[in-house]
């Protein structure tokens, strides 16, 4: 299973957005696939944060605009939303532990533990932060 980072997410969305046409693509072919794919949760309500933070975005997204977006997304045969189970704290112990993390770093930890209890073969993601992540693949689809 693939995993979507809420980057690629952004970049998706928001036409001015670095990379915008190749995360269209990326997402498109996801949605329009055979294969399972999912997005974790805390990605979700990450990109529904930035997206309509008018401190990132002038306009920022409306949130119709951007619970449409997640609706659309979600609306795929093959995605799923990922949640964390009751493996997460063992596994994000694990992460957090073997990658000596600190202060925002547990965000991308959190997503990190999501994917590996999910079985996700590997995470879409611009953030290179993932590769402290052993356990996780994670490749940058845009470039």
């Amino acid at each position: 299973m693939i995993a979507v980072d809420t980057n690629i997410l952004v970049y998706a969305h928001r036409s001015e957005a670095p990379f915008h046409e190749q995360a269209f693509e990326c997402l498109k072919s996801l949605a329009e696939g055979s294969q399972r794919w999912g997005i974790p949760v805390s990605c979700i309500h990450e990109f529904l944060a930035v997206v309509t933070n008018p401190k990132v975005f002038r306009p920022a997204s409306r949130y119709e605009q951007a619970l449409a977006q997640v609706d659309a997304w979600l609306a795929a045969p093959h995605v799923q939303v990922l949640h964390s189970g009751p493996e997460h704290w063992r596994i994000l112990s694990e992460l957090t532990t073997k990658a000596r993390l600190q202060g925002g770093q547990f965000h991308d930890a959190r997503i990190a533990a999501i994917c590996v209890e999910n079985d996700v073969r590997v995470l879409w993601s611009a953030d290179r932060d993932f590769g402290r992540f052993k356990a996780l693949k994670s490749i940058n689809p845009l470039v």
